[in-house]
């Protein structure tokens, strides 16, 4: 399995965003994680498509924008836009998830759903075929630096059984990503329940040396048969 690690710039020094997206990138990371709450679906307010287009020409990497905000039709096509390869939200919401998942592939970007950790997978039933990434929360949404919910392993376990069912069906593959509380010493954890994206925020940018972390990750997940 090819494993991806991906810094969410929730816990970056935003007085110099584009420089801390460029060195975790140079640091062995594979993927920019872009938080965007509204204080509305979640209780806090952070960033928007101007500062994904701010970052955008600092790093090649692919940005995955991760909504937490409803509702996601009106914001989706402005992260296309500024520079977004993959979209999540959350089925709570969307009134149509289907065509909120069309929107996003109309717009050129990778679309995804996001679980909270009491939300069940059953908002997967017909629309796998618009799906590229299933994306867990190990956490309740909000706020970083929050610890890690053991349950959610079980829930990756399901969503990892129902990938490998569909790709064996129709040869796609659908990334399934973790985010929260995610750090070296349960990312094999994650790995072995079936995870092969990893969100990391604080755990990475609350470190002095960025590659240290993540050569530890890195080494963890080599760990995992």
């Amino acid at each position: 399995m090819t494993y991806r690690i991906a810094p969410s710039i929730l816990s970056a020094d935003f007085a110099r965003l584009g420089e801390e997206v460029k060195n975790v990138i140079a640091a062995g990371a594979d993927i920019i994680h872009f938080d965007v709450m509204d204080n509305h679906y979640v209780p806090n307010l952070t960033i928007g498509p101007l500062v994904c287009d701010a970052i955008r020409p600092w790093t090649d990497a692919p940005i995955d924008v991760h909504l937490m905000v409803k509702p996601v039709d009106r914001i989706i096509p402005d992260f296309a836009k500024a520079g977004a390869n993959i979209i999540t939200f959350h089925p709570e919401a969307s009134e149509h998830i289907d065509r909120s998942l069309g929107l996003i592939k109309e717009s050129g970007c990778k679309a995804g759903l996001v679980f909270n950790p009491a939300t069940p997978l059953h908002y997967l039933d017909y629309v796998m075929d618009k799906i590229d990434m299933i994306l867990l929360m190990s956490v309740n949404p909000g706020y970083g630096g929050q610890s890690f919910i053991a349950e959610t392993l079980v829930k990756a376990r399901q969503a990892r059984a129902l990938i490998d069912a569909y790709t064996v069906k129709t040869g796609r593959e659908i990334w399934l990503e973790i985010d929260g509380g995610v750090k070296v010493d349960n990312i094999a954890a994650c790995a072995a329940a079936g995870v092969d994206t990893f969100v990391a925020g604080s755990a990475i940018y609350g470190q002095p040396d960025y590659k240290t972390v993540i050569d530890q990750m890195r080494a963890e997940l080599a760990k995992v048969a």
